[in-house]
């Protein structure tokens, strides 16, 4: 059994796709350091860093957001043209592990007592759902809630769990921010990696996605809904995280610069977003161990 030495303060990481290569240098950071949380939560891409970090896999979450996306089978337009969407899902959680590209380790997954929550959002009824480990039995479902978790709409193939059709956790409560999934477990103090820089806000959707969104309300209402509301639960949720701030109860870490997007795929442009996110975290880790350990 793997032993943990953070058991008051909550690790939260951001999604935004592979805005994560940047937080990823940052995870590393924490497990170079030895640095173990008792309570671990993520949204989207989110999701992927919370499972890899239980696993306490250094490689796997470097190359989840630098190598996997130079694999024509992850994504692009190769993916887009075969019918799998920008995104191709199904091999960037299940088949990467599957053909050995990307081996998880699950004994080391087990092993850690350390509670995760994940978060998805069911796209015919609304309703926000998490999934804990009573949801990741094995492999194969862990998997899926990750999947789940990260689902866009329009960008890959959704996947159903218990019947329902899942999509991207960030259409949920806290449209994005993972907060709640600590407080839900009764953390107040959360250390929490944001995959936007200072000063971020969301603002409401271009009159282009906004058609989008309306041509898709005949279908998915409750899609169409969460996402046009999207940015103003994002920035009411970032209020609720300055508010913890301001009291001390959250050390939110911006990046320095965001020079990639959710859909890069060029592998030097994702490796430098790693390094830059591991310079800064070495560079601030008297900062994050005072907070932590304080």
């Amino acid at each position: 059994m793997l032993e943990n030495n953070v058991h008051n303060c909550a690790l939260a990481f951001e999604g935004g796709g592979y805005r994560a290569a940047y937080t990823a240098g940052m995870a590393n950071v924490l497990l170079e350091r030895g640095i173990y949380f008792d309570e671990v939560v993520g949204i989207s891409a989110g999701a992927s860093h919370a499972v890899d970090y239980v696993s306490r896999d250094q490689d796997r979450i470097r190359r989840s957001f630098i190598d996997l996306a130079g694999k024509r089978e992850a994504g692009g337009i190769w993916s887009v043209l075969h019918g799998r969407g920008f995104f191709n899902a199904a091999y960037d959680y299940q088949g990467c592990v599957d053909d050995g590209f990307m081996p998880f380790n699950w004994n080391a997954f087990v092993a850690n007592p350390a509670h995760i929550r994940i978060q998805s959002f069911e796209r015919d009824t609304g309703r926000t759902v998490s999934f804990t480990r009573k949801s990741m039995k094995s492999l194969e479902q862990m998997l899926m809630c990750v999947r789940a978790s990260s689902s866009l709409p329009g960008m890959m193939r959704p996947i159903a769990i218990n019947g329902h059709v899942m999509l991207d956790g960030g259409l949920g409560i806290g449209a994005g921010l993972p907060t709640h999934l600590a407080e839900m477990d009764g953390y107040e103090k959360i250390f929490l990696l944001a995959t936007r820089p200072q000063g971020y806000r969301k603002v409401p959707a271009s009159p282009r996605m906004r058609h989008l969104y309306k041509h898709w309300e005949r279908t998915y209402p409750l899609m169409a809904e969460a996402l046009l509301t999207r940015w103003s639960r994002y920035n009411a949720a970032l209020d609720h995280l300055s508010e913890l701030e301001h009291e001390g109860l959250a050390l939110v870490v911006r990046p320095d610069q965001m020079q990639v997007t959710s859909t890069t795929l060029d592998t030097q442009k994702l490796r430098h977003a790693y390094f830059m996110g591991h310079n800064q975290g070495m560079r601030e880790l008297p900062r994050w161990e005072k907070f932590i350990f304080g």
